[in-house]
């Protein structure tokens, strides 16, 4: 199978490393080091230079101003933007802004060039309500006349303090799931300030008989699968970002580092943990790259996409844990300074581990579809 990027794809690679070149990760405090959130705020500058890049407006289709790319394209800006540990929210408002392009009413659609110039920043539910149930239960829906009436909670929405627009699934009385696209200010919706596990600023976002008129409901089959499809994928995208950075920077150390006068990296011990997470990243890459192709091309298969996507979030969830405990145990005592970049790593790794369900849910899940489609 042939993973070689087209010269579009190459290209959003070289913008996102020219704008993303001069961010420092160890610009922002340890989550250990501050009471609450490192930040109250995205990186409002950098999310200008991305828009004058034109790298929000990947999804955003050609007729509208944009590029028309895909999930892969995604995915190259993401990898991108996690290793250097971005703060902002480029997997939310990329996912959704490709939901909206192929489910959207059209009104909604008519939201993508102001997505695309980053005037407008769309942050995405999908949690649930304790973290640990289906993100489509956690929200009621009912038809009302000209609107619909949302009750339930939502918990850690990423950046919902900082978005215009929030994109929720939300449950019908039939049992089906529909999209909403909501604006956190309407009334009988509060928010409730959370941290995540990396430092950023998470909300619980609580609905009570919160109306949104029509326009903003997708209604359409296979738009809530589609959507957590792309977060799965983007968030192995951040994930293989984090490993690639935590790598090099135990390249460099080790490199440089000297014990009994010889540098670290000679030892053979320690290129043997080296090779083990270069084992790891290889196989996070190449299961992303066939996550991400198999939901941009629709092509079919033994399984279904959800498996490609199930094995690539094991990859991303064990993966990067192992890259940045080694890179912690390899650096010695610069390992556990809070004050060290390496440790901002660590906390990243952490939660885009848990995002989205931990490498033993995809486990049950890619169980669940062996099962349900056996090879012959």
């Amino acid at each position: 199978m042939d993973f070689t990027f087209t010269e579009e794809q190459q290209a959003v690679v070289e913008a996102a490393a020219a704008v993303l070149t001069g961010v420092a990760p160890d610009g922002v405090p340890s989550p250990a080091l501050v009471p609450g959130a490192v930040a109250e705020d995205i990186d409002r500058a950098l999310w200008r230079r991305l828009a004058d890049a034109d790298l929000l407006s990947l999804p955003v289709p050609t007729e509208q101003g944009g590029a028309g790319l895909g999930p892969i394209a995604l995915c190259l800006l993401l990898r991108e933007a996690g290793q250097v540990l971005a703060r902002v929210p480029l997997l939310e408002t990329g996912a959704a802004a490709l939901t909206l392009r192929t489910y959207g009413s059209p009104a909604a659609r008519q939201l993508l060039p102001a997505i695309g110039r980053g005037e407008l920043v769309v942050t995405v539910a999908a949690s649930g309500r304790t973290g640990h149930d289906a993100a489509e239960r956690a929200v009621s829906a009912r038809p009302e006349r000209d609107h619909w009436v949302l009750d339930g909670v939502q918990t850690a929405v990423p950046w919902a303090r900082s978005a215009d627009r929030v994109l929720l699934p939300a449950r019908t009385a039939a049992g089906r799931t529909v999209l909403v696209l909501l604006a956190p200010g309407r009334p009988g919706v509060v928010l409730a300030d959370q941290v995540s596990t990396n430092g950023e600023p998470y909300a619980e976002l609580s609905l009570d008989s919160v109306r949104v008129d029509r326009a903003d409901v997708i209604t359409a089959d296979g738009a809530w699968p589609w959507l957590r499809s792309l977060l799965i994928c983007g968030t192995c995208a951040l994930a293989l970002g984090v490993g690639l950075a935590a790598a090099r920077m135990t390249g460099a150390y080790t490199s440089t580092r000297e014990q009994f006068g010889f540098p670290l990296a000679t030892f053979q011990a320690v290129a043997v943990q080296a090779a083990d997470r270069y084992i790891d990243l290889q196989a996070m890459e190449a299961t992303l790259w066939q996550a991400a192709w198999r939901i941009e091309s629709g092509a079919d298969g033994p399984l279904p996409a959800a498996a490609d996507l199930a094995v690539a979030k094991i990859w991303a969830a064990e993966g990067v844990r192992r890259v940045v405990q080694t890179a912690q145990h390899l650096h010695g005592g610069f390992g556990a300074d809070t004050e060290y970049a390496l440790h901002r790593y660590h906390a990243w790794a952490k939660q885009l581990e848990l995002s989205l369900g931990p490498a033993a849910a995809h486990e049950e899940a890619l169980g669940d579809l062996l099962a349900a489609h056996p090879l012959a």
